[in-house]
């Protein structure tokens, strides 16, 4: 076997197999569907931030409900406008849950804001 013909060779390959690296890395990250350990993270994160909301809004719509005066609360919540209606539901305590101390969820209070507008008077 001679040295110089291998050497010869392996850099075609080796310079091959550098740029098919780079090549798939490029497809996989753009188009394959790859993602990095924070992306991963993140994505994670925000699934589970939204099941958390999703599980959340029903148990707050029910505690508005059975509270005193809900339809004048109800009212009152339908003549705020904006964002203000998650504060409103906030600052009620309906948006926190039963045996909590800890502050009401925003996007929880938010949504439960948004589904109480879709009830009937």
């Amino acid at each position: 076997m001679d040295i110089s013909k291998l050497r010869a060779q392996a850099t075609p390959f080796l310079w091959g197999a550098a740029v098919g690296a780079i090549a798939l890395a490029i497809v996989g990250f753009n188009w394959g569907g790859w993602v990095t350990g924070g992306t991963a993270e993140r994505l994670a994160s925000g699934r589970a931030d939204a099941a958390i909301v999703s599980a959340l809004t029903p148990i707050c719509v029910a505690q508005f409900q059975k509270g005193d005066d809900a339809q004048a609360k109800l009212a009152a919540l339908k003549e705020i406008k904006g964002w203000e209606q998650g504060d409103y539901v906030g600052k009620g305590g309906w948006a926190t849950m039963p045996g909590s101390t800890a502050e009401p969820n925003r996007d929880v209070a938010t949504a439960c804001a948004e589904q109480l507008n879709k009830l009937v008077l």
